[in-house]
């Protein structure tokens, strides 16, 4: 038969005889053959009727045979056998997809019952190999290599595991229901995290889009997800990206509705936010969490410090060392136990002197270093640090005059800048002596009409 006759799988799927009743027929006497130790002569039975069937084109008889085979090796614990079978099996000339789809799934049901794991991993790569390249096989092929990066696992050979599982690109795959492709690419981001390899696992998130996570039932998914994401940004000291994901998290149903976990997500995404370095987003976030989260009002020092934050006034390091450091640092977050989080914790030091120097170039028109250096708590070197680092990242501007010990943080402007200002002041003031004399004039037409009455 010609393959690239356009009418070829037609043709294929086409039943030519029913062997409905041979097959029925035939199952009792392999059964009793099978019973009784009689392995070969039962396959052979099984082998003659088959071949008709398959040339027939008879799917159901077909499918069912090829069980029979898998099940009375598997039964009889011939593990050799089964593998010789579903190789042999799956190669013969015109044998019918969907019923080498069911024997492969028939012979997956024996992987759990091998005796040893030898015998566990021979079987999963004997399915393997006949389950690659063919795309009616490829969900079956995927879950095999699960089974067999659990075993690597179970060894403590990440890094096999890791690649093994990489090969299988399940995105492609149609035929795979989208909960368990969003589950096998949870677990290749997992095992990515585990062999420290960032990038890919980088890579591999963006193959999941969080909207899926809108759907009904893939609350545990969405859960599993933004926590690799959030161990992920937090090896990058990504901290506004760590903060949006314990956001995500926060607002799930099952976070948000249960006392006992809310409050440590909600804590975390404040701390990570405040950790975030200053910009128009960070900025937003912070203050919308301020005015639109009422849970804040019940971590009081959580909502202190966002206040502390969102208000342009002076937050002296020592007192907030003071007011937070006994509570915070027993959190995960500025744990004094670990590296990092002494590392956070002195980053927190750093975002604390940021904002007063933002508050400093608010009011100041100028301000003498010595000065300075009293309200940040900071030697010299480090007050001119902190300023050309604000400077570059461009939240303020400021001139440091060294010889005479002065900062400027007054922007000088040019003549048009000048004259656009004068003009606009000018026109301010004629607008407000416009409005005077038409009040003036309104009250002493009212003061006429009641004089007049």
């Amino acid at each position: 038969m010609d393959m690239s006759d356009p009418d070829y799988h037609m043709k294929e799927l086409k039943m030519e005889k029913d062997y409905s009743e041979s097959v029925a027929a035939l199952l009792p006497e392999v059964e009793q053959l099978a019973n009784s130790g009689q392995i070969p002569q039962a396959l052979e039975k099984l082998h003659v009727l088959e071949k008709k069937t398959r040339s027939a084109g008879d799917l159901a008889s077909t499918s069912q045979l090829l069980i029979r085979i898998v099940t009375v090796c598997g039964d009889s614990c011939s593990w050799a056998l089964l593998e010789q079978e579903v190789a042999a099996m799956a190669k013969k000339h015109g044998q019918l997809k969907q019923a080498i789809v069911k024997m492969v799934q028939s012979a997956m049901e024996y992987v759990d019952k091998t005796p040893d794991e030898q015998t566990r991993v021979e079987l999963i790569e004997a399915l393997r190999t006949v389950t690659e390249g063919k795309i009616h096989v490829e969900v079956e092929r995927a879950r095999l290599t699960r089974m067999r990066v659990a075993i690597y696992e179970q060894k403590g050979q990440i890094k096999e595991a890791c690649d093994a599982l990489q090969e299988v690109q399940v995105e492609t795959y149609g035929s795979m229901d989208k909960r368990e492709k969003t589950d096998f690419i949870l677990e290749q981001m997992r095992l990515c995290l585990a062999k420290r390899d960032y990038i890919r696992l980088a890579i591999i998130s963006h193959k999941i889009n969080p909207k899926y996570f809108q759907t009904e039932g893939t609350e545990d998914l969405k859960l599993r997800f933004y926590e690799l994401m959030i161990q992920y940004d937090l090896h990058e000291e990504n901290y506004l990206e760590v903060c949006r994901h314990y956001k995500q998290v926060y607002e799930t149903k099952g976070i948000k509705d249960d006392t006992a976990k809310w409050p440590a997500v909600l804590q975390n995404m404040v701390l990570y936010l405040v950790l975030s370095p200053y910009g128009n987003e960070q900025s937003d976030m912070l203050h919308r969490v301020q005015k639109e989260d009422h849970n804040l009002e019940k971590l009081e020092l959580c909502a202190q410090l966002v206040k502390g934050f969102t208000t342009l006034e002076l937050t002296r390091w020592p007192a907030v060392e003071t007011i937070y450091g006994g509570e915070f640092r027993k959190t995960d977050v500025f744990s004094a136990q670990t590296e990092d989080g002494n590392k956070r914790w002195m980053a927190l030091r750093d975002r604390v002197i940021e904002h007063n120097i933002r508050v400093i170039a608010k009011y100041y028109t100028r301000a003498r270093t010595q000065r300075l250096t009293e309200l940040l708590d900071l030697p010299g070197d480090d007050v001119e640090r902190f300023l050309s680092k604000a400077v570059v990242d461009g939240t303020i501007y400021a001139r440091i005059d060294r010889p005479a010990g002065v900062v400027n943080f007054a922007k000088p402007s040019d003549s048009e800048e000048q004259l656009n200002g004068w003009a606009s002041d000018v026109s301010k003031l004629l607008g407000l002596v416009e409005k005077t004399t038409h009040l003036i004039a309104k009250e002493e037409i009212v003061n006429k009409i009641a004089r007049a009455i």
